[in-house]
């Protein structure tokens, strides 16, 4: 049975969805970040970046166990373990490449200095910081708005992709970072289809904390 070391974060949140959808048994070990314990030495040893998730597998690659930290290389790992959520040809692989670093490299990043801002007490500081990400984030929100332009998916058409489970990580707290889905059409209808699907929604349900 896999373990997920995680709290309940946007990045703990796309591994807990996938791991629903591909139908692998886990069990949660709660890593409480408000009480710093990403930096105890248990978890240091697997994680390095002292960062959740990270993910044990009893019955990695031969047999043997295998440790995956950053919640990207665990959902490129749970793809390759099952054959599922990542298309088999070159092309296909790539969509879903490109748009899960995409997740990765901006759609995380950005709305986490919103919430970061939004918990500084008044002031300058928290004005700049509130415009300047908050900007960014409502700007990829545009991109990802314009990706699903006529696409079920951001990356396959017929079922999802680990890039979807990426980034509706993040966009399961648009509201947080003040994103409203009003005038996202596409993301508003992508987002409800995803949560439509049982084991995503079980995924965000399960305790993670």
């Amino acid at each position: 049975m896999i373990e997920l070391w995680t709290w309940n974060t946007p990045n703990g949140r796309k591994i807990s969805a996938a791991l629903e959808e591909m139908g692998l048994p886990y069990k949660v070990v709660p890593v409480n970040i408000s009480k710093d314990e990403q930096f105890n030495p248990a978890f240091l040893a697997f994680s390095p970046n002292n960062r959740i998730p990270a993910i044990i597998d009893p019955d990695g690659p031969g047999g043997a166990p295998i440790t995956v930290f950053e919640s990207g290389a665990i959902l490129l790992y749970l793809a390759e373990k099952t054959g599922r959520f990542m298309p088999a040809d070159l092309r296909g692989r790539v969509e879903v490449l490109e748009w899960l670093m995409w997740q990765m490299g901006g759609f995380g990043p950005m709305p986490g200095q919103v919430h970061h801002f939004l918990m500084q007490s008044e002031g300058a500081a928290r004005d700049y910081g509130l415009a300047r990400y908050g900007k960014e984030t409502r700007r990829l929100y545009g991109v990802l708005e314009k990706r699903l332009a006529g696409r079920e998916f951001v990356a396959s058409a017929g079922e999802p992709s680990i890039a979807d489970f990426a980034i509706l990580g993040w966009a399961w707290r648009h509201e947080r970072h003040q994103v409203p889905f009003d005038d996202l059409p596409n993301v508003a209808a992508w987002y409800a289809r995803m949560m439509a699907r049982p084991a995503t929604a079980k995924g965000f349900e399960v305790a993670l904390s």
